[in-house]
């Protein structure tokens, strides 16, 4: 028997689901394949940033076939702007997978689909319960947040056996009639009620008679996690190189941060017109105006981008080969074509 008991929780919280939950396009379609979408591109991400994207996406790519086939450039433009790109690799990876081992069809086994690319436990579970009516546990970081609220817990959820122990707990208590319904009530009530960063709705909860945090006082001390590291300052300066109606991108390696995306070229540090110019001179091309942009921030995971930016005319009516490997494109075919990461959008606004 597991150590974390929640059988007391399975009623009252079915009960205010059936009342309460929100409508959703994937919820009511919860194909296998609508639901591993979904529950991708709601990895860190709002519901609200999300359903545009998931419309846009089933539209261009509605099945696994068409998401094997994809060009790595259009589905990053299709991906563009949500962040933590990987995500989208490991889609079309193993999306190839599925085509390969499982004749295109996600498999309906809680472990076959933890061997896909980008399938963890929580992602496995998901898509078992909803779209399969498996009875397999689902554990993000609500579920995590609710479960140890509701035991009055201290145990660190950044430990992974903490996590697959309240794993175990979930799997004795899952209702095998309504295993989908189960998970995502729990994962329903993290998300409007016992919320994240903030005091609990403890008066809206179907829980609160039961919960033992709530009973305690605790329920702001909980969970409890190691404090985030501090996150790493990079300053840099990012050139708009424009010459006859066009602005140079070049595409990152295909490894590391932001990886196989266009960017605008960019400079370690930050540098004054007079470093700017003095570089376009070594790279041979010369300048007919530099003009200082407002600056921009854009905050990774463990990393902060402070970004000074300038708009630079180019002389002459072709485009110089300032800097290897890039390119001059249209700025209305920059918008359709390539995929910029929202680090880069202050910029478009000139």
């Amino acid at each position: 028997m597991s150590k974390y008991e929640l059988g007391a929780l399975t009623e009252p919280l079915l009960s205010w689901y059936e009342k309460n939950k929100r409508s959703m396009p994937w919820r009511e379609d919860p194909t296998p394949y609508h639901v591993w979408i979904s529950e991708i591109m709601l990895q860190q991400t709002r519901i609200e940033a999300v359903m545009g994207y998931y419309a846009r996406f089933l539209d261009r790519l509605p099945d696994i076939a068409s998401l094997a086939g994809v060009s790595d450039d259009e589905l990053m433009k299709l991906w563009e702007g949500l962040g933590y790109y990987n995500r989208a690799r490991n889609l079309k990876k193993a999306a190839s997978q599925v085509m390969e081992r499982h004749g295109g069809e996600l498999p309906a086994d809680y472990e076959k689909l933890k061997e896909l690319a980008g399938v963890g436990n929580y992602t496995a579970g998901a898509i078992a319960s909803i779209a399969y009516g498996v009875p397999a546990p689902a554990v993000d970081g609500n579920v995590l947040r609710v479960v140890m609220r509701f035991l009055n817990c201290a145990d660190d959820i950044s430990k992974m056996s903490v996590r697959r122990e309240v794993e175990r707990s979930i799997q004795a208590v899952v209702p095998a009639e309504r295993p989908g319904d189960f998970n995502q009530a729990l994962m329903e009530l993290g998300e409007v009620v016992c919320i994240p960063g903030g005091a609990p709705l403890c008066e809206k909860c179907p829980l609160k008679k039961l919960c033992q945090g709530r009973a305690a006082g605790a329920q702001m001390k909980l969970p409890v996690k190691p404090k985030p590291r501090e996150r790493r300052i990079e300053k840099r300066t990012v050139l708009l190189l424009e010459q006859a109606g066009e602005v140079c991108v070049r595409k990152r390696p295909d490894t590391g941060l932001l990886a196989g995306m266009w960017e605008f070229p960019s400079l370690a540090g930050h540098c004054g017109k007079a470093q700017i110019r003095k570089f376009l001179e070594e790279q041979g091309a010369e300048a007919e105006s530099v003009e200082r942009l407002p600056d921009a921030k854009h905050v990774f995971s463990h990393v902060e981008w402070r970004m000074r930016g300038y708009r630079i005319l180019l002389s002459g009516d072709r485009p110089q080969d300032v800097v290897s490997g890039a390119l001059f494109v249209k700025w209305d075919q920059l918008q359709r074509e390539y995929a910029l990461p929202v680090a880069f959008h202050a910029f478009l606004q000139v």
